[in-house]
């Protein structure tokens, strides 16, 4: 690589890092080593081409996606995730989350992770659609799969995102509550922010 070349691969990664590894950390599950992982491997890859590369960003983030894609396809042991406590109390029943100003902390936490608990490639989808808000037709392209199979996931992977985590649908009620917005919770998790 040339003094120009570096210079600017240099800027690149001081400049997008910080977003990239957002992405990173979302498609390992929540898990930002694994995150800091996929993307210096990501880096690697590019600084080596470059020279030759057109839309750095796009590149780095489709080299992301494809290094998750063959991480999930790879067959070894799976992460199992415990917890101290069960998600619901032992009645069953639910109650909303207190007003004190943690509800889109808490919701963050809350979505992290259940998506961690997604399967890799149900997460893949969900980040790219709805995260990245990517199209069907680019998140089939970068994954290497039909449309039809994405729209497939996506349906699942929400309909497993609503079973693992009911209580998004609380936080989500109550923080539009405390911002004015008195609506009914919603069943779509699409439009929450997630922050890793």
């Amino acid at each position: 690589m040339d003094a120009t070349s570096q210079e600017s691969f240099l800027e690149f990664v001081t400049n997008r890092s910080t977003a990239l590894l957002r992405t990173a950390v979302l498609l390992s599950g929540g898990d930002r080593h694994a995150g800091e992982d996929l993307l210096q491997n990501a880096l690697m890859k590019a600084a080596g081409r470059w020279h030759r590369i057109d839309e750095p960003e796009a590149y780095v983030r489709q080299i992301l996606y494809r290094q998750q894609v063959s991480r999930w396809r790879l067959k070894g042991p799976r992460r199992e995730l415990t917890v101290a406590e069960p998600p619901d109390p032992a009645d069953g029943t639910r109650t909303a989350p207190a007003t004190d100003g943690t509800g889109a902390a808490e919701l963050r936490l809350v979505m992290r992770d259940a998506l961690s608990r997604l399967t890799a490639r149900q997460r893949a989808v969900l980040v790219l659609r709805y995260f990245e808000d990517l199209p069907e037709a680019d998140v089939a392209r970068l994954l290497g799969c039909s449309v039809g199979t994405v729209r497939s996931t996506t349906h699942r992977s929400l309909a497993r995102l609503r079973a693992l985590a009911p209580e998004l649908d609380l936080l989500a009620a109550s923080d539009d509550e405390r911002q004015g917005q008195q609506q009914p919770p919603s069943r779509d998790f699409a439009p929450v922010e997630v922050r890793p």
